[in-house]
């Protein structure tokens, strides 16, 4: 009985962890679908972060291409969503998702069945971007009725039955760049279409902001229904409003679910067109042996040849006008120099010589010639004698000064000559006299 009970908890456990639902997507329609703790029986977050998704294709890594997965770090909680494309029509999809709890790292597993129902694609679209939201709040249902109700009531009346959101995708993801500061916008491409025809206003408002198409953001610019979309929270850049429609059958027109036989013809037609298509748009691979070889010969050659014509041309140019030109250029004036330019230098030679010869003659005449410069001092008044400073390398001046010294040894100037004006010899320098030191080495 034990035994039974503990196999009956273990299959519970199992159960619980292994969840699965079931979902159902159309061609052409936007798919979304929030992940959130409580799909795994988690029902409160302890740390920030705490819970990690790893959603991908049942026994593959990866999730189907025309589907996406992101994480919000605002709502804590992971989103799938994409639009799938005619070729998904018609089957099921099996995605495993693995959910993390970071606080004691359990894991657990949720199996999502999903089918893909087929749908006529919407032939009339109107693409938009919305600067002020990111793609996580059109998850939101209301925002996303919101701007339905928009095309609804008052710019598209025709799509009210019909209408709904066939592309989703970040701003940033489809080439944008994100904002200067991290509190802004990324801002959301959005696409909504529908089978019946624009109306008159939508039409309008395309040829309103059709001068705006060659900017490539416009956030500026305000239109004539700005403030249906301000009030309730979107601001659109018309840079990127844009309608793109065709012609559509009657009965594609009026979208009825219950197709006649000329639809269901027109549904085998597309279908065949899309696999002829698909059939010829298929890569196919060549060998080695196959792939062309480029010859470089022609390359090298005109790379070569035409800059060597050029500079053969141009030597031939500069040779002609060098040689067969020299007597055109004939300058008397400069032969007449060059000619005895070696004459000038030997006269310029000669010279020095002669210079050099002078000088030693008279040092030889004059061996005690003075080099000091003799000074004439002399005063305003006439009283007063003219005295004459005599060069100390004068031999005559050492005898005069011993002759003198007897005659006049108090006067401090050795007079030479008694006559108007006397000739003094240099001071005498003042006699010494010692001094007391002090205790510091100090004169007093």
């Amino acid at each position: 009985m034990q035994f039974l009970l503990l196999i009956l908890a273990w299959l519970g456990v199992n159960s619980a962890r292994a969840l699965q639902f079931q979902l159902q997507a159309n061609v052409g329609e936007l798919f979304t679908y929030k992940i959130e703790p409580q799909l795994f029986n988690w029902t409160h977050q302890v740390i920030s972060e705490q819970f990690r998704y790893r959603p991908s294709l049942q026994n593959y890594p990866d999730l189907p291409s025309w589907m996406r997965y992101m994480y919000s770090h605002e709502y804590h909680a992971g989103f799938l969503y994409g639009t799938p494309p005619i070729s998904a029509a018609g089957k099921s999809l099996s995605l495993d998702v693995v959910a993390l709890n970071r606080q004691n790292y359990e894991t657990r597993q949720m199996v999502i069945s999903m089918f893909v129902a087929h749908k006529f694609i919407t032939p009339n679209v109107v693409q938009m971007k919305i600067d002020n939201l990111n793609w996580v709040h059109l998850m939101d249902p209301g925002r996303v009725e919101n701007l339905r109700n928009i095309f609804r009531k008052d710019l598209w009346p025709g799509s009210k039955e019909d209408l709904s959101v066939v592309f989703m995708e970040s701003a940033v993801n489809m080439g944008g760049r994100l904002p200067l500061r991290p509190q802004q916008r990324e801002g959301v491409i959005v696409h909504v279409g529908s089978f019946s025809q624009f109306s008159p206003r939508l039409k309008e408002l395309q040829e309103e902001v059709r001068p705006l198409y060659k900017l490539p953001s416009c956030t500026y610019k305000r239109t004539s229904v700005q403030k249906i979309f301000e009030n309730v929270g979107f601001k659109l850049d018309w840079c990127a409003f844009k309608m793109v429609g065709m012609e559509s059958p009657t009965e594609v027109l009026y979208h009825n679910n219950q197709a006649t036989g000329r639809l269901n013809e027109h549904q085998k037609q597309h279908q065949q067109t899309e696999e002829q298509h698909r059939h010829i748009e298929h890569w196919m691979g060549i060998s080695r042996e196959d792939v062309p070889m480029r010859n470089y010969i022609d390359e090298f050659a005109f790379a070569f040849a035409i800059p060597g014509m050029i500079l053969a041309v141009l030597l031939g140019m500069l040779s002609a006008v060098l040689c067969f030109q020299h007597h055109k250029f004939y300058d008397p004036h400069s032969e007449f120099f060059f000619a005895n330019i070696f004459h000038l230098c030997e006269e310029s030679c000669e010279k020095t010589q002669s210079d050099s010869e002078d000088d030693s003659s008279i040092h030889l005449d004059y061996p005690m010639s003075s080099t000091v410069q003799m000074v004439q001092c002399s005063d305003t008044k006439p009283m007063q004698p003219v005295t004459t400073l005599k060069s100390l390398k004068d031999p005559n001046f050492l005898l005069d000064n011993t002759s003198l010294r007897s005659q006049s040894p108090n006067n401090s100037l050795y007079q030479l000559d008694s006559g108007a004006s006397g000739i003094y010899a240099r001071p005498k320098p003042p006699p010494y006299k010692g001094g007391t030191l002090g205790r510091n080495a100090v004169d007093i």
